[in-house]
């Protein structure tokens, strides 16, 4: 429940697949992502809420320089009256500045996540060839970090 049905990902979604998750039996999985946290501290506390939540996810991805059947995600909540995107852009920037450092600049791409309205991912000028092209970033001069929104009203 807390990993698809929660997070507003209906019943035909792809990562529901079994190419995409880990099951165990047909009710039990490796989770996905961090984001059922989100669910279970709102469904436990009631706003203001601010959290932090760090933790291992599993995904059946072939092996390669940027893929692995399980990895770390790191994920951030926050509900409180008169939230808006802007905290969320400022936020993930002085984030990126600090993890990556100050010339860091970042940019917002539309995109959809079931779970957020509206949502982007979130790319960070190459820390290595500040943003000129190189083999890290593959020519392009960002670097895809991560997806980001306002927590869906389905979800709320």
């Amino acid at each position: 429940y807390y990993n698809f049905e929660a997070l507003n990902l209906p019943a035909d979604h792809p990562a529901r697949d079994t190419q995409d998750t880990f099951y165990i039996n047909p009710k039990i999985l490796l989770r996905t992502q961090t984001s059922p946290v989100q669910v279970r501290t709102m469904e436990k506390q009631a706003p203001p809420i601010r959290i932090i939540s760090p933790g291992r996810v599993y995904r059946s991805d072939a092996v390669d320089a940027t893929h692995s059947p399980m990895f770390h995600q790191v994920e951030g909540l926050v509900v409180d009256k008169g939230i808006t995107m802007g905290n969320l852009k400022g936020t993930l920037e002085l984030f990126a500045k600090n993890m990556f450092g100050e010339s860091t600049r970042i940019r917002f791409r539309p995109h959809h996540f079931p779970f957020t309205e509206p949502s982007a991912e979130v790319d960070v000028s190459c820390f290595v060839c500040e943003g000129k092209g190189c083999s890290l970033c593959k020519g392009e001069g960002w670097i895809e970090i991560l997806g980001a929104g306002m927590v869906h009203p389905n979800v709320l």
